[in-house]
């Protein structure tokens, strides 16, 4: 009988070896024999390899078939506690972004104006010098902070990060203060946690305020979330949009944008009033708790309903539902808060409710403030100690913003002091699987910023906006192609590995940030000798090998013992619903209400979300998605397009204050009439993506940068437009 084994006993073993490939003519030699060096050949001419997805940052375990050197299909790890056996659209669909016909596969440098799509092949060794030499040219007649990095989180993060402090800039630019800086923000104020984890197995009542998670990217607590609606669980549901989430809600709640904390705080003025909080908890473990009555006794139901057009009545018995439900009440984080200045007072009222039910950390409690630092538990190359760095930070953390954390910043700041120079001007900008021109709001100011570096390069696996803009741009190989650090989820570490042979001469970014380290005088940041001498490292502690993490698809990670006391890291040790930090820095030490601003008569809020069948702003170009996604229009309330003479498909003119654009309407009744939506990622410029390029429209074209003076986080729903025909 042959040595073969199928997905159905893959499924069956968990992450035991398994069959992955038969040897044949083209098949790549480094991934078969290292296939057939831990056990996964056999006699058969298909099979399944451990791995984990890219297409979002929640990096589902996946298992991928391959045949003749090719992935062919691409599965959930039944192992993996994200994906559990499973994987959404964009998992299965991201085979496409290694076979793109539009990948770059060499090196490229800029022959031509910026934006004007020419550029020339040029060997590895050419590219990095270009890029090394730049980087140094600018480092000695600037100064290194003259030189910004950015980058899009991911698991190569610690070798982006090793460079960026190694060469001495401070200037970091994230993704994070356009999607969750509120949260982030106000979590750790309050609980001294970034993202409490939450618990779904005895919910009762789970209270969600615009998180569109149905349609969002974390997959496995969105089938959590389904199942304890299933069993009964109460689900209300904020948004002025009727979305996907919404359809599954107990209850909708169409909120006017941007009053969410109104709808909160009243609920809290309810519970505190009425003495319907977790009392002993509340006494033991806030601090806070003398004083809140009297802080929140001006923010009643009927209050509330002036700002949030929600009838009093609504607001007090939903707060006496979740008061009723005690620590099996969630009044969810969220994720994508940003998207008013006062966002992060939303935030702080969803964090002091959730310790108003005694929640957290408690026996059956549906809210965790426990979090192990990503990496922890596993080893890491040597290195020396960074330089010290004593240039001011360009997007003005912490001093214009105290509060944000350095590894967060205010990504549209930093943007916008390149364009002022002040207080001093950046001069080179080094790129890593993001793309800022389209990401960012106001595009036209990006692009200006753009305009004013000295060299620009991106390192991405597309010729995606921020590339087409680039000096040179540097070919990553897919996460099908590739090793990255290991990532521990629970109690074991997955391995992301190349389950087929790098195409072109695509490299992985510890490779190329190992090289460019070296050309930049920083090699001691960098001790591993090659992707798999970094992992072999990593897995030092833990007594195993790379062969049984590449066999399995991960590595058992030692328990961690518990004191069995809860505690807070916050300067007080407990929940700060009162806050000392912020009274300090000049802010509300209790969550509070902030008036944000409202359109104009004729004008629109323009709100911004997910769809489920792309991420963010790099998943447009992948060939399966786009088969199955529409054109992008803009949502008006169906009534409001009559009145103004408008038509479901009409072509509409959309202006705000920075930028004007065209879209086809859609005219629906799921949306308020105060609001417009626009799906975000579209309306590429790179002539590079032949799939993304003309389709749809750019919403940053329209977004006015506005940012929440706490944590940093840009407005996004603060955007107001006019609508006419086109």
């Amino acid at each position: 009988m042959p040595n073969t084994l199928s997905r159905r006993d893959f499924l069956k073993v968990g992450g035991a070896a398994v069959g992955a490939l038969v040897l044949g003519r083209f098949i790549p030699p480094l991934v078969a024999e290292a296939a057939r060096a831990t056990g996964m050949l056999d006699a058969t001419n298909s099979g399944y390899i451990p791995t984990m997805c890219e297409m979002c940052v929640w990096r589902c375990g996946v298992l991928a078939k391959v045949e003749d050197g090719r992935v062919v299909k691409l599965e959930g790890n039944p192992d993996h506690p994200h994906s559990k056996g499973n994987l959404c659209p964009r998992g299965q669909s991201g085979l496409m972004n290694t076979y793109d016909p539009d990948r770059v596969l060499s090196p490229l440098v800029r022959v031509g104006k910026r934006g004007e799509g020419l550029f020339r092949k040029t060997s590895w060794d050419e590219a990095l010098d270009i890029v090394a030499t730049n980087m140094l040219k600018i480092k000695e007649k600037y100064g290194p902070e003259a030189m910004v990095f950015s980058s899009t989180h991911n698991l190569s993060q610690p070798l982006f990060e090793n460079l960026l402090y190694a060469f001495g800039s401070p200037n970091y630019g994230t993704q994070r203060s356009l999607c969750f800086n509120a949260m982030i923000t106000a979590f750790s104020l309050t609980y001294g946690v970034e993202e409490p984890s939450r618990k779904y197995d005895d919910v009762e009542f789970i209270l969600m305020v615009g998180r569109n998670m149905m349609e969002a990217i974390s997959t496995s607590e969105t089938s959590e979330l389904s199942h304890a609606i299933d069993r009964g669980a109460k689900f209300v549901y904020l948004d002025p949009r009727y979305t996907k989430t919404a359809s599954k809600a107990t209850e909708w709640i169409p909120i006017r944008p941007g009053t969410d904390s109104a709808f909160l705080l009243a609920m809290i003025n309810v519970i505190v009033s009425n003495e319907l909080a977790d009392c002993e908890f509340v006494k033991k473990y806030v601090v806070g708790c003398d004083g809140i009555k009297t802080a929140m006794q001006g923010y009643t139901p009927e209050w509330a309903e002036e700002i949030t057009g929600v009838p009093a009545t609504t607001i007090e018995r939903i707060a006496r539902e979740y008061a009723a439900a005690k620590h099996n009440a969630l009044a969810h984080p969220g994720w994508r808060t940003s998207n008013f200045i006062n966002s992060f007072q939303t935030e702080r009222a969803i964090a002091t409710l959730n310790a108003l039910s005694g929640n957290v950390l408690t026996p059956g409690g549906c809210l965790s403030a426990e979090m192990a630092a990503e990496g922890a538990g596993l080893g890491a190359p040597p290195q020396p100690p960074y330089p010290r760095v004593s240039a001011l930070r360009l997007d003005g953390v912490p001093w214009k913003y105290p509060l944000v954390s350095l590894k967060l910043g205010v990504f549209q700041e930093l943007r916008d002091t390149i364009l002022t120079g002040e207080p001093y001007q950046a001069h080179g900008w080094f790129i890593s699987r993001q793309n800022p021109i389209l990401s960012l709001p106001d595009r036209a100011k990006t692009l200006e910023a753009f305009g004013k570096m000295d060299f620009i390069t991106t390192i991405d696996i597309i010729m995606n906006d921020t590339a087409w803009f680039s000096d040179v741009v540097l070919p990553e190989t897919s996460y099908l192609e590739r090793y990255d650090p290991l990532l521990p989820v629970g109690d074991k570490a997955f391995i992301r590995q190349p389950v087929v042979e790098p195409q072109g001469e695509a490299k992985s970014a510890l490779w190329i940030y190992k090289q460019l380290g070296e050309r930049l005088g920083l090699g001691d940041f960098f001790h591993y000798a090659d992707e798999e001498d970094y992992l072999r490292q990593q897995l030092a502690s833990l007594g195993v090998s790379l062969e049984e993490v590449k066999s399995k698809g991960y590595a058992e990670m030692p328990e961690t013992e518990s004191s069995g006391e809860i505690t807070f890291n916050t300067p007080s040790g407990k929940i700060e619903v009162y806050s000392e930090t912020l009274k300090n820095a000049g802010f509300s030490p209790w969550p509070t209400w902030e008036e944000p601003p409202q359109p104009a008569e004729g004008q629109f809020y323009l709100l911004t979300g997910k769809v489920a069948q792309q991420t963010q702003f790099g998943t447009q170009n992948n060939q399966m998605l786009h088969k199955y996604s529409d054109e992008p229009r803009l949502w008006m309330n169906a009534k409001v397009a009559a009145e103004k003479g408008l038509a479901d498909g009409d072509w509409v003119e959309v202006t705000s204050e920075v930028g004007k654009a065209n879209v086809r309407l859609l005219a629906t009744q799921a949306i308020r009439p105060d609001c417009v939506y626009l799906t975000p990622g579209y309306g590429h410029l790179s002539k590079g993506l032949t799939t993304a390029f003309g389709f749809g429209t750019s919403d940053s074209v329209l977004h006015v940068t506005y940012t929440d003076p706490i944590s940093g986080g840009q407005a996004l729903s603060q955007t107001f437009v006019s609508v006419k025909k086109a």
